[in-house]
């Protein structure tokens, strides 16, 4: 049955006038995005209340006000704060199973089943205003009410849940519905949602859960830097990682052999996948999960932060008909990001772009994914191969490996595609001569090679807590420099607060060593000229070096000279 549209409810309902329908509409049109209601009460012609009354005649729900329901902190400790505070719901009672909540946001029907997903209830929903909404999470869920040390504290003092921990750790053949029972226990589920909330919640990029012999850690990576949680009770290392694995559908009965799954969630209304990897260890099972949330990842060259003139260099030469263009670096240093901002500029309906990963990380519109699986012998050369039967324009393979998929990238790019593609290499000269080490001939390079992009990724100083700092004498050194060379300049430093976690660093941007292959260069490939010349000839035709693009960053007051020195090396 279709839902009826929120503006004929209104009208229906006598609070809006239907010759102000058409208005609203228009004005819907010029302001895409933007819900018809909260328009209409921008514009004072609704209140809050009658906008939750009609949202309840059109969703089917009843119209709750949050200041008459007396909620008891048993019922307020089923959603934690963060989970509130994201969904934007208030629990109001717990019956037979059932969660009853309060949403100012009843059209947002995937939060019912997110929460259905993180807490394990059956979900009943009923509607409330904003204002009511935000009233109750200021006084329900004050910063600091619940956080993962409390719940760790409820953890170590729950006599039942220890216990039933150290039945199962005693037991030589464990009992599988125990464990299962224990994994899908109230404090383990909540520990674990706060954990992966709050992981999503600070764009971190990887979760680790690890068993030692006396402590199981868990530590979050942000910014491409690990930090340590409180540890939970050593006891429970068990339950939490089997309940990330029946979370993942793997085999919680296998404890000897590696797994590896993923998580589908829904969080905030975008999706977010997250990859497990289990290894079994001396101590237990440690649990990696990389997690991939498309809201993070800007898909567009705008926001990578090149220097303009690269910027415009780079968007040259990904318009180009065919060659192949690099980018290198090492393991998450966001080339995957770089290629797909230029796949997604590129990406049109004249165009067909198809690309090769090892996983598909992200899914874009318009673009023909293939996830490469070398356990059945579905490799990058593999797909490669099969790719060019199915006229692309434009190619995208997710590495280059090994001679073969280096080789077929050669030929597609002579037979008229233009192939991006990623490297290990330290900088972009070093790029020709693992190309040729791999057996690729210097005249195929020359003809097919336009460009190589290196790049690093380092973190962004806190703009909450930025202030001047000297850098010591030592520090200078080590980037070439001595204070009479900086006698001009200003650094940062951040101090740390609450906006970055008191690290004193917010985000990262990218460095960059942009080489393109002119005729100059061809020459010298051409003749088999080493690295070191290559390089030389670079530098000559203006190639600005990572460590050079990073001092630029630290004389910005972007980046601090210890992130730039940690991520690069220095030219010899």
């Amino acid at each position: 049955m279709a839902i009826r549209r929120i503006g004929q409810i209104l009208v229906d309902l006598g609070f809006l006038r239907e010759d102000r329908l058409e208005m609203l509409l228009e004005e819907q049109q010029q302001r895409p995005g933007e819900m018809f209601g909260q328009i209409a009460m921008s514009m004072n012609l609704i209140t809050d209340d009658q906008l939750a009354q009609a949202l309840a005649e059109q969703m089917g729900m009843q119209v709750v006000s949050l200041a008459d329901v007396d909620i008891t902190p048993e019922t307020l400790a089923k959603i934690t704060e963060p989970m509130a505070q994201l969904y934007r719901v208030i629990p109001l009672k717990f019956e037979d199973d059932t969660l009853t909540i309060a949403m100012c946001d009843p059209q947002k029907l995937q939060i019912l089943d997110e929460l259905r997903t993180f807490l394990g209830y059956n979900i009943r929903a009923m509607v409330c205003t904003e204002r009511d909404m935000q009233r109750a999470l200021e006084r329900y869920y004050t910063s600091g009410s619940e956080s993962v040390e409390s719940i760790i504290a409820e953890m170590e003092s729950d006599d039942e849940l220890t216990m039933a921990a150290r039945a199962i750790e005693s037991q030589s053949a464990v009992d599988l519905s125990n464990v299962e029972a224990l994994a899908d226990s109230a404090p383990v589920r909540k520990l674990l949602n706060m954990v992966l909330l709050m992981a999503i919640k600070e764009k971190a990029s990887d979760l680790h859960f690890e068993p030692f012999e006396s402590e199981f850690k868990i530590r979050i990576r942000a910014d491409g830097v690990l930090y340590e949680m409180v540890p939970p009770p050593r006891h429970l290392a068990f339950a939490i990682t089997t309940r990330i694995k029946v979370m993942a559908d793997l085999d919680i009965a296998e404890r000897r052999l590696p797994q590896d799954g993923r998580i589908r969630l829904t969080v905030g209304g975008h999706p977010v996948d997250l990859r497990v990897s289990v290894l079994p260890t001396m101590f237990g099972e440690s649990v990696v999960m990389r997690i991939l949330d498309r809201s993070v990842v800007m898909l567009d060259l705008d926001a990578v932060g090149m220097p303009q003139g690269i910027l415009q260099s780079f968007r040259d030469v990904i318009r180009r008909p065919n060659g192949i263009v690099l980018v290198t670096g090492p393991t998450g240093c966001g080339k995957t990001t770089t290629l797909y901002g230029a796949l997604n500029e590129l990406n049109n309906i004249e165009e067909k772009l198809i690309t090769t990963e090892d996983p598909v990380e992200y899914d874009i519109d318009g673009i023909v994914q293939i996830p490469v699986d070398p356990t059945i012998g579905n490799t990058f050369a593999q797909c490669l191969r099969s790719i060019l039967r199915q006229d692309p324009d434009i190619i995208l393979v997710g590495e280059i490996r090994d001679l073969e998929t280096a080789e077929i990238a050669v030929q597609s790019s002579l037979t008229g595609h233009l192939v991006f593609s990623t490297l290990h290499t330290n900088d972009a000269p070093s790029t020709v001569t693992r190309l040729r080490d791999m057996g690729i001939p210097p005249f195929l390079l020359t003809a097919t090679l336009e460009a190589v992009l290196a790049q690093r990724l380092v973190r962004k100083i806190c703009r909450e807590c930025r202030e001047e700092t000297t850098p010591s004498i030592e520090l200078l050194a080590q980037l070439n420099l001595t204070p009479e060379d900086v006698l001009d300049k200003k650094f940062y430093r951040g101090r740390g607060c609450a906006a970055c976690n008191n690290t004193g660093f917010k985000g990262r941007t990218g460095l960059f060593e942009w080489l393109p292959v002119n005729d100059q260069l061809r020459g010298l490939i051409n003749k088999g000229a080493s690295t070191d010349k290559i390089r030389d000839l670079a530098l000559q035709t203006g190639m600005i070096p990572l460590r050079e693009s990073g001092l630029e960053k630290v004389f910005s007051g972007v980046s601090t000279i210890e992130e730039v020195i940690r991520e690069t090396i220095a030219e010899v």
